[in-house]
């Protein structure tokens, strides 16, 4: 078995700056002996440019029609789809989301083979690939730059605004965060990230007993699983298992941190069946303490776990208002309002980092199973092929046809 492949040019709006693969790791995967050449689609706004991966060897093409599989990072738009291609991508269509049934559709149509890196699992059904930990240490810097910010201090750069998560660093090691309380929900990858930066900024870390009872004249933060926002609705003792197998059985306990926290960073994964962690009615209320929500889930409401998710932001512009007595979206920054930061391509601010630990976990995970007639990986994450969808999102029917 040979195969061509093509990393293609991101064209999603506003642009992506991540890929796949860095030179050096595509060189890696050229090498490889089922493997006859890699091909790069020339795009002028990579985090590598064009010559850094040409002074690689590698070819620079402007179509990449002749490949049989092609890598990018985000959608690809519906006019750009090659009919019966083979494709890597994160599609954002397995919990239904209504902005990209065009696109799921139009796979079908097209009789592409979609894998989504976001189902890409092992036999125990945990992620191999994913930027996870970037969105979470993104959306925690994000979530301090919008306090402060909101408190009248601007002295943080963003982080696309560096050259990596090093250069941020050196900046941590030379200010002090605000006394303020942070609250993380989840217990995987973006909330580990959120954490490790929390860490590196100089919060302390406190249990989630202490976090509710304290009072504190530093920055410091807990970390909530599963457990400490969820409860049973019959009052029987919670089991993971059971949560994540019936999750519509469960209510919110997260009201208690309303109360107590400043900031909210959202790392969970949300199923729509479980509860959401407060209510728009709960957010009116005078006891309702948070003032900076960074959504880095960003499911949008009504289907969300945070209600004031109206819709997502950019990087150019990552932070909206969310009036709680009207529910709906004002200025940022404004006294009476929630501000709400849901970038939904948080890595994309430390491009050059992420991707290098995307291609990583693609060469050690993912790469040789393309050569594998019958991988099961693969056939996990192949949400269509042949014009029709992958054994495991047949459940897709209905929304498929809308």
């Amino acid at each position: 078995m040979s195969i061509s492949l093509g990393i293609i040019k991101e064209g999603k709006v506003p642009s992506d700056q991540r890929v796949p693969l860095r030179p050096e790791q595509a060189v890696r995967l050229a090498n490889k002996p089922y493997i006859e050449n890699i091909k790069i689609q020339n795009d002028e706004r990579r985090c590598f440019s064009n010559e850094e991966y040409r002074s690689q060897g590698l070819s620079l093409v402007d179509d990449i029609y002749d490949c049989d599989i092609l890598l990018g990072v985000k959608e690809v738009p519906v006019d750009q789809l090659i009919s019966g291609k083979t494709y890597f991508f994160f599609s954002h269509t397995i919990k239904e989301q209504e902005y990209n049934r065009p696109l799921l559709q139009a796979v079908i149509n097209k009789k592409i083979r979609l894998i989504d890196y976001e189902v890409l699992t092992n036999d125990k059904g945990q992620r191999l690939i994913a930027f996870g930990r970037f969105a979470g240490m993104v959306g925690a810097h994000n979530a301090i730059w919008t306090y402060e910010h909101r408190h009248g201090n601007d002295s943080l750069p963003r982080l696309h605004s560096l050259q990596d998560y090093e250069a941020a660093q050196s900046i941590y090691n030379n200010r002090k965060l605000p006394a303020a309380k942070i609250v993380v929900t989840g217990g995987g990858r973006v909330a580990q990230g959120a954490v490790e930066v929390l860490k590196d900024m100089g919060a302390h870390q406190v249990d989630p007993k202490t976090f509710l009872s304290v009072e504190t004249d530093r920055a410091i933060f807990t970390q909530l699983d599963c457990e400490d926002y969820a409860a049973r609705k019959d009052g029987e003792k919670f089991d993971l298992n059971y949560f994540f197998n019936h999750p519509d059985e469960h209510k919110s306990i997260f009201e208690p941190y309303t109360r107590a926290a400043d900031i909210f960073i959202n790392g969970i994964y949300w199923d729509k069946r479980a509860p959401a962690f407060f209510s728009r009615e709960k957010m009116r209320q005078n006891d309702f303490k948070i003032q900076v929500i960074a959504d880095v889930t960003c499911d949008i409401a009504p289907d969300s776990s945070v209600p004031s998710t109206l819709r997502s932001s950019t990087i150019a512009d990552p932070v909206y208002g969310y009036d709680p007595n009207t529910g709906e979206e004002i200025k940022p920054f404004n006294e009476s309002g929630i501000d709400v930061m849901a970038v939904d391509n948080l890595p994309n601010e430390l491009p050059r980092d992420a991707s290098t630990a995307f291609g990583q976990q693609f060469l050690e995970h993912i790469a040789d199973e393309l050569e594998k007639p019958n991988s099961s990986i693969l056939e996990r994450a192949t949400i269509a092929e042949d014009g029709k969808l992958g054994p495991h999102f047949t459940y897709l029917t209905s929304f498929l046809e809308g």
